[in-house]
């Protein structure tokens, strides 16, 4: 063990899943926003919204879907609103909450962005992965993700007073 408490593979397997995730998202992100003006907020909102058979949302579950604060998201939220590609209306089952659905111009310009998003990723990531590793991949990072979503989402911490 070195003085960082992690061995040298450790840190190694650390070091290189941070930056690949950061040269991933950073990628993604210029072609978001060459493509559609998006953020990588605002295109996974309408990629969530726009799957098969997906829910109605409220914002509060779509904020703590995307891992993202809900004052945050809010202000996501009312960027896509008033370009609009979303519509916040209340929930019809619970009158203090605001549900998310994707509007048709939300649908058309996703299906707009979808194939230069499907070529980063592709290109950058699946078809950098040697062979049948692709699935041990998801095999290593599922159980890894499901741990991490085991803690309460950021914007449902309990907050700190301020003293």
């Amino acid at each position: 063990m070195d003085r960082t408490g992690l061995s040298d593979q450790q840190l190694a397997a650390y070091l290189a899943l941070t930056e690949v995730g950061n040269l991933l998202q950073q990628a993604v992100a210029d072609q978001l926003r060459a493509d559609g003006d998006l953020s990588p907020v605002q295109f996974q909102v309408l990629a969530l919204l726009a799957a098969p058979g997906a829910p109605q949302y409220r914002m509060t579950d779509l904020a703590d879907r995307i891992v993202f604060s809900r004052s945050g998201f809010t202000y996501q939220a009312g960027q896509l609103e008033k370009r609009g590609l979303i519509a916040r209306e209340p929930s019809p089952q619970d009158e203090r909450s605001t549900v998310v659905r994707l509007t048709d111009d939300g649908r058309a310009l996703l299906a707009d962005v979808m194939p230069g998003h499907v070529e980063v990723v592709r290109s950058l990531l699946v078809e950098a992965v040697p062979g049948g590793d692709l699935g041990a991949l998801s095999a290593v990072l599922g159980p890894v993700r499901d741990r991490l979503r085991q803690a309460p989402p950021r914007s449902a911490r309990p907050r700190r007073r301020r003293g």
